[in-house]
């Protein structure tokens, strides 16, 4: 699939009008989705996005000089997404299975080993877990741990989309026994309890710190509500690829709201929201010269933080990111020590120094101000689910993208030393790989058109750098949990929603809204919805 031919083509300059019903500040996957809502809804929109292109942090590029390889550059699954919002927007967007859900390679004994979760799991599961653990005791816990987690998952997934819900009522829906675990106690907790394989432990646990830095048992929860928001994804939490990279998700957005009649203008550095009685003034600078406009309502699909700076208000608190991704392309994939096929070990997620104690041993590692010496992280093959986001020589050769994530690499590593920090970090993960490799993972590297290995990396102050997401926050901050605190206001539709900011007439359309975490346009499709009862 093509979705570099299909995309509309946004252009800088100057609005077409004066005002409009409502303005959105950042084309982001969010801020498409606000928009599209909106244009169908026949309301008069008008999108700004600071960069060249929408798409935010789900784009796909071409990022090796004379190599047709479209990589999804920073987001790179999906599964939260509602496909409610795909039916509601007829976007033309294809998910796919994979068919192994994880392997993570271990060494037990001296001997090369690893646990296979395939998806849907099913025998060969069961056995992997036996050799593994040496019983059947660990893989019934695990089914039990997963049907009670999808026991909450059904019960919030279909809120995500809704007015926010009431803690009390939403509790009373859920088996009280998995509120407890995953909503009130320290999930490192839970974890311990439950299972007594560390490699086990810590395949559960990792959901729990993608882009959060936290111990297992934060006392603040944290990794709790990050571990919440990547299991409970339309009921089954399952993550997809989607056709085309991740760039086919945002093309399809924008083109939903082009359709609707949204306008929209790229390289449109926005510099001031000020709000007032009416509606608010929207300022921008599109590289030659300053525009203005008013909306009614102004969706804002920035940070926060950012959102504060536009209102002039003082810079709220910075958040901090904590992920290194790396994007390799490879002339075939390696051989593993364990013998396993590697077309179904990275097919889906392929754990890396991710075993409970590893990770935790990561984390206090990085808590006292150092790299960790063995860096926790996991990879995956998007081409072997689809291969279209490759050219046809490219998979006539046997081609193979890799994608990597770290976590446990918190900004403050990097400060001092960006570059030789970050070079000896992306050396740190390649040897964690390698540990589990015949050969080394670098041996495998395609090249460019200049000779030069397809790999790439970012730690995030470049996530900062390029997206203007505040200390490279993937999330734009800490997630809270999806649903109303007791005795929380719901006086107004925007609070309803959860996408009230600090004036009536801007609301949080991005990650930075309640439940804006992750690829999933909800924090779009609440601010939209917010906007259309407030007009009655």
């Amino acid at each position: 699939m093509d979705t570099a031919a299909r995309r509309p083509a946004p252009t800088p300059g100057p609005a077409e009008r004066t005002h409009y019903d409502v303005v959105v500040v950042g084309g982001g996957h969010n801020g498409l989705a606000a928009a599209a809502y909106l244009g169908r809804a026949g309301l008069s929109v008008l999108l700004l996005e600071r960069l060249g292109a929408t798409g935010g942090a789900a784009v796909s590029v071409e990022p090796f000089p004379g190599v047709a390889a479209r990589l999804s550059r920073y987001s790179y699954l999906v599964s939260l997404f509602p496909e409610q919002i795909a039916r509601d927007l007829d976007l033309s967007l294809e998910l796919r299975s994979r068919r192994t859900a994880s392997f993570t390679p271990s060494v037990r004994d001296g001997r090369p080993t690893g646990l296979l979760v395939a998806r849907p799991e099913d025998d060969a599961t069961a056995a992997s877990f036996a050799a593994l653990t040496g019983s059947e005791a660990e893989y019934a816990a695990w089914q039990r741990f997963y049907a009670d987690v999808e026991g909450l998952a059904q019960a919030v997934a279909p809120t995500l989309t809704q007015p926010l819900p009431n803690v009390r009522d939403l509790s009373a829906q859920v088996d009280p026994a998995i509120w407890r675990a995953v909503v009130e106690r320290p999930l490192g907790e839970v974890i311990e309890e439950r299972f007594a394989d560390d490699t086990v432990r810590g395949v559960v646990a990792t959901d729990a710190l993608i882009g959060t830095f936290a111990s297992l048992n934060d006392p603040s929860l944290i990794q709790n509500r990050c571990f919440l928001y990547h299991l409970i994804g339309n009921g089954t939490g399952e993550w997809r690829v989607p056709v085309g990279g991740m760039g086919a998700v945002t093309d399809a957005l924008l083109a939903a709201a082009v359709a609707a009649g949204v306008e929209v203008r790229t390289g449109a550095g926005v510099s001031a929201i000020r709000p007032g009685a009416d509606g608010a003034e929207v300022t921008w600078h599109d590289g030659h010269s300053h525009h203005g406009v008013t909306g009614t309502h102004v969706l804002a699909g920035v940070a926060p933080s950012v959102l504060d700076i536009l209102l002039g208000s003082p810079e709220g608190e910075k958040p901090e990111g904590s992920q290194l991704k790396i994007n390799l392309l490879l002339s075939r994939l390696p051989r593993l020590k364990s013998g396993v096929d590697p077309r179904r070990a990275f097919a889906g997620t392929f754990h890396i120094a991710e075993d409970y104690s590893q990770l935790e041993r990561a984390y206090a590692e990085a808590a006292a101000g150092r790299l960790p010496t063995v860096p926790p992280g996991e990879v995956y093959c998007h081409s072997l689910t689809d291969d279209s986001i490759l050219g046809p020589e490219l998979t006539a050769r046997g081609v193979q993208t890799l994608t990597y994530f770290g976590v446990h690499m918190p900004a403050r590593l990097f400060d001092a030393d960006p570059e030789a920090t970050k070079a000896e970090a992306v050396r740190r993960a390649l040897a964690a790989l390698d540990e589990h490799l015949e050969e080394p993972i670098t041996s495998c590297l395609a090249t460019d058109a200049d000779g030069n290995p397809c790999i790439e990396a970012k730690i995030p102050q470049e996530i900062e750098r390029d997206l203007a997401m505040p200390g490279g926050h993937i999330f734009h901050g800490d997630l809270e949990w999806p649903w109303a605190p007791a005795r929380s206001r719901l006086d107004t539709p925007a609070q309803r929603w959860g996408v009230a900011s600090s004036h009536d007439r801007v609301l949080l359309c991005g990650s930075g809204a309640r439940r804006g975490g992750a690829v999933s346009a909800i924090g779009g499709q609440n601010a939209a919805q917010a906007v259309l009862e407030l007009r009655g």
